[in-house]
């Protein structure tokens, strides 16, 4: 048995995206179930999941049911916990917590006024006073942990763990809407878009569902500020130097050619 994981759209859900990467990040294949933001309610759409009434949900290998990115995060800590969610360091992990408990929590007003949205990119927008309060505040505890952590690794606590991936949506937000940072956090900020899990993320985001309108803003956009695009063009065929797709894991049925190889994608 393997686990399942229930996600909503991959452009806006900014809560599926923190689940999906921490099974990326553990280096687990689940069986993916996608819930359309277009369609109906998102509890009508995943009744095996019931209780669960949110995206993302998961359902263990042993039938436990575990909605909410939080307890999902601590859940999959506890049962891989040589994953490398969590650092073994005491210090750092009461640290990573508190980071991670924060987001979960609080940022209202950023996150009212800025949905995550990664198919477009605004410039010069205004922010409110209160979202600035929140980005500063933000600011804050990103310097708190790079500055006792930066020796070790690029991200908070130096290796990638579960307070970052609870602040990978912030980092889209960030870049998204044109938020003027800290040398600091801007590093932290490239170094979440220069991510390979965050970019499959994002490339799936480009190419799966519905623009949803009411998460457009009335701004001038820019293209996304997250590394050049490299050159490649669609082929008929294989065959592909993977055997699996790079981001489902599944059979290759759509073809690319880069630097004169093929690789190939499930769609």
């Amino acid at each position: 048995m393997t686990y399942d994981l229930f996600i909503g759209d991959y452009a806006y859900s900014s809560w599926s995206l923190r689940g999906w990467l921490l099974f990326r990040a553990l280096g687990l294949k689940p069986q993916v179930h996608l819930v359309d933001f277009n369609k109906a309610g998102v509890a009508e759409q995943m009744p095996q999941a019931a209780p669960a009434r949110t995206v993302p949900a998961m359902r263990t290998p042993d039938g436990t049911l575990v909605w909410d990115s939080l307890a999902m995060a601590e859940e999959l800590h506890s049962r891989h916990p040589d994953g490398g969610l969590w650092p073994d360091d005491p210090a750092a992990r009461g640290l990573g917590r508190s980071l991670a408990c924060e987001m979960h929590s609080g940022f209202t007003a950023l996150r009212g006024e800025c949905p995550m949205n990664l198919r477009t990119a605004y410039r010069d927008v205004p922010l409110s006073d209160a979202t600035k309060t929140d980005i500063a505040r933000i600011e804050t505890i990103w310097t708190h942990a790079r500055e006792r952590y930066s020796q070790h690794g690029p991200w908070l606590l130096g290796n990638y763990s579960i307070a970052d991936i609870a602040f990978a949506p912030v980092a889209a937000r960030f870049a998204g809407y044109d938020v003027t940072l800290s040398d600091v956090a801007q590093a932290y900020v490239d170094t979440h878009l220069s991510d390979t899990m965050f970019r499959q993320w994002r490339t799936m985001a480009l190419v799966t569902g519905d623009t949803l309108p009411w998460y457009a803003k009335p701004f001038d956009t820019r293209p996304w500020p997250g590394p050049e695009p490299v050159p490649a063009r669609p082929v008929d065929d294989g065959p592909a130097v993977n055997a699996t797709c790079p981001f489902t894991g599944g059979t290759p049925r759509y073809f690319l050619e880069f630097e004169g190889r093929i690789f190939g994608f499930e769609n």
